[in-house]
């Protein structure tokens, strides 16, 4: 198959050119050259000059004291903090979905009073901080010295002092809990508008009650915007439950201020306390990416490659360009007729 080349066209007032382009020719193809990209290599090359100089100042920065951060990375006061810390941000956020998840149903309802109250708690717990909640509910016995259990508007049957009954791990639970519901009650909701109203139009057509349209058909849908935010949350509430050691809750944070005023070593103590919050937030990091994974599966052709898979992958291309530079030449030589 021959091609006429541009200047085969013939025009008036001039001769065809005898020029042809025969493509099965191979010292006649184009030869595609990548576009260089300058700019993006000298960025990255100083990006990770910088990088190189920071972890270098960090590594070598013996104020640091990494023997010592060593020393008391896995100490039992330590791991018994961590351990409150996880367990805390566990029943936090458990039980604030619990309690978030009813008050976005009421926020959504046609029952105005249903709305309203919704409305207010999440005003209520979102417009004040989490520090003045917590000690509002630790110094709740100033407003109710006893709180008891009997017939509305007559007698009590059980009273209890306040004092003895919130202690500073259920007080820092109920103070957290009541903030993150307020949170969590908006991302549910913002997870169930994001739900076409077709989806609740159609099960209304075929006959499906709305408790079930709900349940099984708008919440599994919807999860597929609530999972990253509540992961957020999640993040957020780990790092969050930090705040607590101003009551005198032995988390993690508390555990190791409580060595570093006696040992005066508060740079190291901290970093351990860091490094325990980095590994477990990239844990949850991680577990977060494979649930959104998991509820991706209606709406993409193809789920997001794992880590592992695009680790492989550049390892392949990475392989492949290797062989390229390290196999000879084997392209004919171009020039002269054959």
């Amino acid at each position: 198959m021959v091609i006429p080349l541009p200047s085969d066209v013939t025009t008036p007032g001039t001769a065809p050119a005898d020029k042809r382009w025969n493509p099965g020719t191979p010292k006649d193809l184009p030869r595609i050259v990548a576009r260089r990209h300058i700019g993006r290599w000298l960025t990255a090359a100083a990006a990770l000059l910088v990088f190189a100089m920071a972890v270098n100042s960090v590594v070598r920065n013996d104020a640091f004291q990494w023997a010592v951060v060593g020393r008391y990375f896995t100490t039992a006061a330590v791991l018994d903090g961590l351990l409150l810390t996880l367990w805390l941000t566990g029943v936090v956020m458990v039980l604030g979905f619990l309690l978030g998840i009813p008050l976005a149903v009421m926020r959504l309802s046609a029952n105005p009073v249903l709305r309203t109250l919704s409305w207010g708690y999440v005003w209520i717990f979102r417009s004040t901080p989490l520090l003045v909640q917590l000690l509002f509910w630790f110094n709740i016995g100033a407003l109710y010295p006893t709180l008891g259990l009997g017939i509305p508007f007559g007698p009590q049957f059980v009273t209890v002092k306040t004092v003895n009954l919130l202690g500073p791990t259920l007080t820092a639970v109920i103070g957290l809990t009541l903030h993150e519901a307020a949170y969590a009650a908006e991302v549910v909701r913002g997870g169930i508008l994001s739900v076409d109203s077709g989806q609740t139009e159609a099960a209304q057509a075929l006959g499906i009650g709305r408790r079930r349209t709900l349940h099984r058909i708008v919440i599994p849908q919807a999860m597929r915007s609530i999972v990253p935010t509540a992961g957020n949350m999640l993040i957020g509430t780990l790092k969050g439950t930090s705040i607590v050691s101003v009551l005198a809750v032995h988390d993690l944070l508390y555990s190791v201020q409580l060595v570093y005023n006696q040992t005066y070593q508060v740079i190291p103590l901290l970093m351990v306390a860091t490094l325990w919050y980095i590994a477990v937030t990239t844990v949850l990091s991680a577990g977060q990416f494979y649930v959104e994974r998991h509820y991706a599966r209606g709406s993409a052709r193809a789920l997001p490659p794992t880590p592992l898979q695009r680790l492989r992958v550049r390892l392949a291309a990475l392989r492949a360009l290797l062989d390229r530079a390290t196999a000879p030449d084997a392209r004919p030589a171009v020039g002269g007729d054959r």
